[in-house]
């Protein structure tokens, strides 16, 4: 093994903690296309699910089978026909579908029960559960047009998904229902799993697909979406990481109506449906990265574009819940020497000097601010950025909510004490002082030892 590994993979472990605090006994809705099952990507996608599910996620799997079926299709020699972005199933596209849909449970459940020594599926013993979660009902007859057994979804059975994954089961459901008569209706995967996240009132909705997300491009010129939409496989042309409820609505009443999967409108349509229905998190993720299922849930920026009712990210004041948070966040730093090392009474005495950026529930950034009003001046202490987000300017953004705060006080000036930092505050306005200039009250406790250089700013 290499020697450095070790090094890389604490620090890693480390920050992507937070993320499985965040999660643990949170529901998760994952909507798998059938591309990503043709593209032969199963097994490590069905790691990743077994890896989330090892650390407390309760996870409920609607799978797709559009290319399954194609080739069912084609090997009878029958052709697909679709109308208003559907597909429309008579009784030989309806017994495909099942065929297609009876192979890939068989394939999952296969790979659910793989156990191999040394896998990720070593020792996770995974039970997986499936059955008439789905009541359907006839999408019927549209603009003349007889859509025979193409269905939508009527009701979702979550008081039995609830029951099957609080005892610790994977719940699988298939895109097919079945009316109250008994006759059955192929429904969208996108259907099922919006349908099934708002019935469980689950804390994310999860699209693995063949598209990479919500193009930027899109975003600003909606009228340009079939143009755009070429890029989607262009690494270069990005995506929104993020992208608030009203701006996804907005961008869906610009954009032409879906016709096929791989159209913007197409998933963003569910999303939004899904965030109206009381989702917290909805995600678009492709499935050609390989564990983007992992990257998206437990990093700070994920991979694919996630719509929420409004911006995850704050900047804000510290209150007594943010403790732990504040804690988790600093100890690093404390014992590599950046940081004078603080305990946990210090902080919890203090919190209500600190300010927090906090991104989902989960603290990437503080410092404090602690004022000296008789020489009017305040200390800015415990600046800490996670070094999985450094970089994007979030140590900015706090350096100008403290010294908001300091002005309000009416205080002059804003200084800092630092050992390895002094050339990032002199590019943001401060100039090195001797240490003699700190307030009388603040000189009694510098650590002459540690040799802390003084920067000051002053406050216009």
């Amino acid at each position: 093994m290499d020697l450095v590994f070790p090094h890389l993979f604490v620090p890693w472990f480390r920050s992507v903690a937070p993320h499985i605090h965040a999660h643990r006994g949170k529901t998760f809705v994952v909507g798998l296309s059938g591309e990503l099952i043709a593209a032969g990507k199963l097994e490590n996608f069905v790691q990743d699910l077994a890896l989330m599910h090892a650390m407390g996620i309760k996870v409920v799997l609607a799978h797709g089978f559009r290319p399954q079926l194609e080739e069912q299709l084609r090997a009878k020699g029958q052709v697909s026909h679709f109308s208003h972005g559907m597909r429309i199933t008579d009784p030989i596209a309806l017994d495909c579908a099942q065929e297609a849909a009876g192979q890939l449970r068989y394939e999952i459940e296969a790979a659910f029960s793989l156990g191999l020594p040394n896998t990720p599926m070593a020792g996770a013993s995974i039970s997986l559960m499936s059955g008439n979660f789905v009541t359907a009902r006839p999408v019927g007859i549209v603009d003349g047009v007889d859509f025979m057994h193409t269905g939508l979804v009527r009701k979702i059975d979550a008081v039995a998904i609830r029951r099957a994954i609080d005892t610790g089961a994977l719940v699988m459901i298939s895109p097919f229902g079945f009316s109250h008569t008994g006759e059955a209706f192929n429904l969208s995967m996108e259907d099922v799993a919006t349908s099934a996240a708002i019935a469980l009132q689950a804390d994310k909705l999860i699209f693995v697909t063949e598209v990479r997300g919500i193009l930027q491009g899109i975003v600003q010129e909606p009228q340009r979406a079939a143009e755009l939409e070429a890029g989607q496989h262009d690494p270069d042309v990005e995506i929104d990481q993020e992208l608030a409820l009203a701006d996804a609505k907005r961008l869906l009443a610009a954009l032409p109506n879906p016709l096929q999967p791989t159209d913007t409108a197409y998933y963003l349509q569910h999303a939004v449906k899904a965030s109206e229905g009381g989702v917290e998190r909805v995600h678009i993720l492709p499935f050609k990265v390989d564990g983007a299922l992992l990257m998206e849930v437990f990093t700070h920026d994920g991979v694919g574009t996630m719509i929420v009712d409004e911006k995850l990210e704050s900047l804000r004041e510290a209150t007594p819940d943010d403790v732990g948070g504040i804690l988790q966040l600093i100890e690093p730093f404390e014992q590599d020497g950046t940081l004078v090392k603080r305990s946990r009474t210090e902080i919890e005495r203090d919190v209500g000097l600190y300010t927090v950026i906090e991104h989902d529930g989960v603290i990437f950034g503080c410092a404090a601010l602690y004022p000296f009003p008789e020489a009017h001046t305040a200390e800015m202490a415990a600046l800490t950025i996670s070094p999985s987000v450094q970089g994007q300017g979030d140590g900015e953004r706090i350096l100008k909510r403290i010294e908001q705060r300091a002005r309000a006080m009416g205080l002059q000036t804003l200084f800092v004490l630092t050992t390895r930092t002094m050339h990032w505050f002199i590019k943001r306005g401060f100039a090195l002082v001797d240490p003699d200039w700190l307030p009388e009250a603040r000189k009694r406790s510098y650590k002459w030892d540690r040799r802390s250089q003084v920067l000051v700013k002053h406050l216009k």
